[in-house]
């Protein structure tokens, strides 16, 4: 991976991406985003093949997420479990639409996200894991998860501290119906490209270290990180998975810092 790149963030232009009303919105705003992760790709020497885009549906509408669907997505992402259940509900008459988890987790709402979810980026406890494990064996289910690290080691932000990961992964083949994918990040909101840059090198270093001791069921090829505002940087520093939201669909009703779980000092606006 590149030890520094011109690369920069989009953390501070609120409104750069004005909203998707049409299916040929969505369209050209996927094949911007997927033009933007092959350009990512060959500059730091990836396949963009390895790179899985993750559409984030949350604050959208059902009739936002419908016209996704229409654009070609079948794999939506949302924050807040209770809304993606809803528009679950809403949208079971599209059988292959799958939903991604990737936010916090209450271990009193595991039931909701075994019930219907194929994915949960956000495990970061091991009462969470069990919590998941007892109802998705009680749905006769299993579920894709990855390991929440909280890399910029700020105090609001959820996911375990990078040295309590080793332990907590050597934990996890306890719980069968949990399949481990890989590790998680969210990235400090800044507009100072090296210092989110640190935050993925973190995670790509911490899984590289993990994977010499890991037991032999738990898969620790993907790394989920990178937003609208950073994904290219994620991608060379070795995302596997990025989460991309308002390049997408458009812009939020508020800026991001009011959705995004860090300190004041560090927020600057939005992607």
């Amino acid at each position: 991976m590149p030890e520094s790149s011109d690369t920069q963030t989009h953390h501070d232009q609120h409104g750069r991406y004005p909203e998707a009303t049409t299916v040929e919105d969505f369209q050209r705003n996927l094949a911007a985003v997927q033009a933007r992760i092959d350009t990512a790709c060959r500059r730091s020497n990836r396949d963009p093949a390895a790179v899985r885009l993750l559409p984030v549906s949350k604050t959208k509408p059902e009739a936002s997420l419908r016209l996704a669907y229409a654009a070609g997505c079948r794999v939506l992402g949302e924050n807040k479990v209770q809304e993606a259940f809803r528009k679950w509900e809403a949208m079971q008459d599209l059988d292959d639409l799958h939903w991604s988890v990737i936010g916090h987790l209450q271990t009193n709402k595991a039931k909701l996200v075994a019930r219907f979810a194929s994915e949960f980026q956000a495990l970061d406890s091991l009462r969470l894991a069990e919590a998941l494990d007892r109802r998705l064996q009680i749905e006769g289910r299993s579920l894709d998860v990855f390991v929440q690290v909280n890399t910029s080691g700020e105090p609001s932000k959820y996911g375990l501290a990078p040295e309590d990961v080793p332990a907590f992964v050597q934990a996890l083949p306890a719980f069968t119906a949990l399949r481990v994918r890989g590790l998680m990040t969210l990235a400090l909101f800044s507009s100072e490209a090296e210092r989110v840059r640190q935050c993925f090198v973190l995670l790509r270093t911490l899984r590289d270290q993990l994977r010499q001791s890991a037991p032999a069921n738990i898969g620790l090829d993907e790394l989920s990180m990178g937003m609208s505002g950073d994904f290219e940087i994620a991608i060379e520093e070795g995302a596997t998975v990025v989460r991309v939201g308002q390049a997408i669909f458009g812009a939020r009703p508020m800026p991001d810092s009011h959705y995004w779980p860090g300190e004041p000092s560090t927020v600057v606006s939005q992607p």
